[in-house]
């Protein structure tokens, strides 16, 4: 576990994983992928508390992004580093939900550079659902930061949820900005690294619909984007939870690898029927 401080000097953690035998003075940074999830508070001390231990023993699912410490390749596992969405008194956390998010992406990305197990060059960004839409956002907002996204069954257009997301009680009318704000798609121009979008097909979330990755997909095809419906995997599960796939070994690189095909905008994957 480390623990590092975003700049408004909100502590912050993670689970910071490495290839064993791994030492990075004699082997150098390597490419490093961060699974994230933000979570809203009330205050900066209960978004600093500690959660979890390092002493715990890891729970590696089918799908969990430690899975990577096996590959061919290694790699380096941010694991839930915080991301807290801070609102005080009467501010709501959404008002300054982006602004928030790229401080907690900064302040991971500086720790695992300082440490020296990261490659400044090659750092990718992945989440699941609420993660997947906070993966889309920093990619429009920080290029910078990262080499390219995972996204896996997130939403990009919040007014397509106009009666609340998440925690955020107020509806459309009621925050106009705020919904905005965190809606990748209305944004979609500004992503200029590489993202894989995975969703399941049959996903029955009212808050992650499949329409909510075809809108992403719309924008890249009609600027003529390199997008690709990839079809050549065997089908695990079509909901929200469980779908995988397994990319090539420069996801952290330039291009995203997917079946062979390598795609330089905005990928998707839809599920075969079984």
């Amino acid at each position: 576990m480390i623990r590092y401080q975003r700049k408004d000097g909100v502590h912050l953690t993670a689970t910071l994983y490495l290839p064993p035998s791994y030492d990075c003075s004699k082997e150098g940074p390597l490419p490093c992928l961060f699974w994230a999830y933000p979570l809203e508070f009330k205050s900066k001390d209960a978004a600093g508390q500690v959660h979890g231990s390092p002493n715990e023993f890891p729970h590696i699912s089918s799908t969990s992004p430690l899975l990577w410490l096996t590959r061919r390749q290694e790699f380096a596992i941010l694991y839930r580093p915080t991301i807290p969405i801070i609102g005080e008194d009467d501010e709501e956390a959404n008002d300054r939900y982006v602004e928030q998010l790229i401080a907690s992406a900064e302040a991971a990305v500086e720790e695992v550079i300082r440490l020296g197990v990261a490659h400044p060059n090659k750092i990718a960004l992945a989440g699941h659902s609420y993660g997947a839409s906070m993966t889309a956002i920093l990619m429009v907002h920080t290029s910078h930061l990262f080499s390219c996204g995972i996204a896996r069954a997130g939403a990009y257009n919040r007014t397509l949820t106009p009666f609340g997301f998440q925690h955020e009680v107020r509806t459309f009318w009621e925050a106009t900005t705020s919904y905005v704000e965190v809606s990748p798609f209305m944004s979609a121009n500004k992503i200029k690294k590489p993202i894989l979008l995975i969703h399941g097909e049959e996903d029955n979330n009212s808050g992650t619909l499949i329409m909510q990755v075809g809108k992403l997909m719309s924008y890249s095809s009609g600027r003529q984007g390199s997008e690709h419906f990839c079809l050549g995997y065997i089908k695990r599960q079509a909901a929200s939870n469980g779908d995988f796939v397994i990319v090539g070994d420069n996801i952290v690189g330039t291009v995203v690898e997917l079946s062979s095909v390598s795609c330089s905008a905005i990928t998707t994957v839809k599920e075969l029927s079984p």
